[in-house]
């Protein structure tokens, strides 16, 4: 090379060390996007540099700047893609909580995907390991690989189900006999149902719209997935089995960078959750809720805090009570294997194997509708029993009027995690099933939980609960409340099945019989003109109002004119409350039902000898509400319940003892309180 192509090369050098060549990675972009000038000036200082005697020496000039700006413009354009030269926005917290980011708020800039994650069983025995089907919702910011967030989790059996399917599911199965009959005497076997037959949904699920747009824009990831057997998920439905624990765990596994996802669901592409801090909180409702107690009981690690609202804590009670066989509220003749038919939404090619596997071979063979009696096939579903592995945080909701997922689900096992030592708190509302707690309150724990952000919420009030004809939670130091205790009240007969509940025990009484009818609506048992169907007994009028805080419980020695009976017992409140715009906690207190077979065990009943007495003792619904002055406490007693039990042909008789018959019941302040109320009567 001559001296001039020397100076013009150690020129270019000076310049491009100078100009270009020292710079970071977001300056690349800034040198690519001057574009064809940049070329255009390397083009002209060569020309004009280099004597035109070599062409080939243009070429060998010229060719490392082509290569470095294609190269640079390529860089740019995937950097664009990536996010890479943004400012990466990170979540915002104030207060304790985390903030709308308003760069994460674009709806329309989201990155959504669906994958699969591979799991450790194989439920639908194929011979493969079950994939679950996920759905996410991210930020797109999450692209540059420089952003990791923590992330919300819902598992749930119902994404499969068509939005015509979950609006008309219940009615349609009654209408073709795909419920249990209960109509039939109690021991009997009873006839075989119809069976669902029903299509998948594909496309994300319903609300899905509302949990993104809560969660993602406060720096959260959505995480979706269906449980086995459901949706587009692989594996069998075994409601309550280990397979719907170990599915959310392999979601969960793979979250925290410990499980294999797939983009497809047969395929080899590997799909990775870059994204995830490794911390994930879990929520839902019902089933969904079930499913963060699943999850959490397995200890997986990387779950560090659920709020699961109305969840089955177990199956036995959801189906079950006392021995006695007792429908969820609202769905009169369901139990596990209609449960089962209701989600069957998996891929219809496997589900005639396992149908016969499964719901055949397993849950109709051990549900029991025949005697109610609690075995190992309902042991197996009970979460409380798998408490010790569990280390997540918990927020737990319900409401107390809630018939249909009963709020006893939730107290035993939030009793359980606050025995065992675990960050919990308690929501309880009025109203019926769902309800969330407050966005504030579930912020505040994931903010704490999942983001680490040190913002005091495990020593706030332990206790939150929804006072009546009010919107916001009042806060309390326990549940139940620490200053209520026990009130026993003894029954006192009357005349016209109407006697009187008292805190003197009375003895040398006359036994009491009632007449079991399940054609009578249990709302219309009050009344006098069917007091022959029910024994009722009654408080003094409340001059003041009195709390009611826990679980009564109530003690009854009874005989029976067969050899088996349903018994039901209400505590309500009257005059009764009539009319289209009733609030849902007027009238009925709390409820409870059994078995008097399984008066000695939950385990094994005994045929009753007719008018052999037995004492049968068990607790009432959880509850805490405010009587108000005006009212009396009402203890009604009866056998078949309409909403609720089976339907034996009318006429058994169940005599009661009320010399040995009394309810406890737990009141703040106590004997005391209660005396001031009723003035001492």
């Amino acid at each position: 090379m001559n001296n001039e192509a020397q100076k013009c090369d150690f020129k270019l050098h000076r310049i491009f060390q100078k100009k270009y060549l020292i710079f970071d990675l977001k300056t690349c972009a800034i040198f690519t996007k001057t574009n064809w000038s940049c070329l255009f000036l390397l083009v002209n200082i060569g020309e004009n540099s280099i004597k035109p005697n070599s062409y080939l020496m243009k070429l060998t000039f010229l060719a490392p700047f082509f290569l470095l700006f294609f190269g640079l413009s390529l860089f740019n354009a995937i950097a664009q893609q990536t996010d890479y030269f943004d400012e990466i926005p990170k979540p915002i917290f104030k207060n304790g909580e985390s903030q709308i980011v308003p760069e994460f708020s674009s709806s329309e800039e989201w990155i959504r995907e669906e994958l699969w994650v591979e799991t450790s069983f194989d439920s639908d025995k194929d011979g493969k390991l079950d994939r679950m089907h996920v759905f996410v919702t991210r930020p797109h910011q999450t692209n540059s690989r420089k952003l990791k967030l923590p992330v919300v989790y819902t598992s749930s059996p119902y994404y499969g189900l068509k939005i015509s399917t979950m609006l008309g599911q219940s009615v349609k199965m009654i209408s073709k006999g795909r419920f249990w009959k209960v109509k039939h005497e109690l021991g009997e076997t009873p006839k075989s149902h119809n069976h669902a037959k029903l299509g998948t949904r594909i496309k994300r699920p319903f609300m899905a719209f509302s949990l993104d747009n809560t969660w993602v824009p406060r720096g959260y990831i959505m995480v979706y997935s269906s449980s086995p057997g459901t949706g587009l998920s692989d594996g069998a439905i075994t409601v309550g089995g280990e397979n719907e624990s170990l599915a959310p765990k392999a979601v969960i596994d793979w979250l925290c960078g410990r499980a294999k996802g797939y983009s497809t669901r047969t395929g080899n592409e590997e799909v990775e959750a870059y994204w995830s801090t490794g911390k994930v909180g879990m929520t839902g409702t019902s089933y969904d809720g079930t499913l963060c107690l699943a999850a959490a009981t397995t200890g997986v690690e990387g779950l560090e805090a659920i709020i699961p609202v109305a969840p089955v804590s177990s199956f036995y009670h959801y189906y079950r009570s006392n021995g006695l066989v007792r429908s969820p509220g609202g769905y009169l003749g369901e139990d596990v294997d209609v449960l089962y038919d209701f989600v069957n939404t998996g891929d219809k090619s496997k589900r005639k194997q396992n149908n016969a596997l499964i719901r055949d071979s397993i849950l109709v063979a051990n549900q029991d509708r025949i005697t109610g009696d609690y075995n190992d096939f309902w042991d197996s579903r009970d979460y409380v029993n798998k408490i010790d592995k569990m280390h997540a945080a918990m927020i737990m909701a319900h409401g107390f009027n809630d018939w249909n997922v009963m709020p006893e689900q939730s107290y035993r096992f939030y009793k359980a995690a606050k025995e065992k030592g675990l960050p919990v708190q308690l929501y309880y509302h009025q109203d019926g099933h769902g309800g969330d707690p407050s966005l504030k309150m579930m912020n505040r724990w994931f903010t704490r939980y999942l983001h680490g952000i040190e913002n005091g919420v495990e020593n706030n009030p332990p206790v939150w609960i929804v006072r009546e004809d009010d919107d916001a939670a009042t806060p309390y130091k326990s549940y139940p409340d620490s200053s209520a205790s026990d009130v026993i009240l003894h029954l006192k007969s009357g005349t016209n099945g109407t006697g009187f509940l008292t805190t003197e025990n009375v003895d040398q009484q006359k036994t009491e019989t009632l007449v079991d009818d399940y054609s009578i609506p249990a709302s219309e048992l009050h009344e006098s003109k069917n007091a022959k169907n029910r024994l009722l007994y009654l408080s003094p009028v409340l001059e003041k109002s009195i709390r009611i805080s826990g679980v009564s419980r109530v003690t009854i020695k009874l005989a029976c004119s067969k050899s088996a009976a349903n018994l039901s017992v209400y505590l309500i409140t009257l005059p009764w409350v009539e009319g289209k715009h009733v609030n849902i906690y007027e009238n009925i207190i709390t409820r409870g039902w059994a078995d008097p077979q399984n008066h000695k065990s939950i385990r094994k009943g005994e045929p009753l000898i007719p008018g052999e007495y037995v004492q049968v003792s068990f607790d009432l619904m959880p509850d805490d509400q405010i009587i108000p002055a005006g009212k009396q406490i009402g203890l009604m007693i009866f056998s078949s319940d309409q909403e609720f039990t089976l339907w034996p042909k009318p006429g058994t008789q169940l005599t009661i003892d009320p010399n040995s018959t009394s309810i406890t019941i737990p009141i703040v302040g106590g004997v005391e309180e209660y005396k001031k109320a009723v003035k001492g009567k």
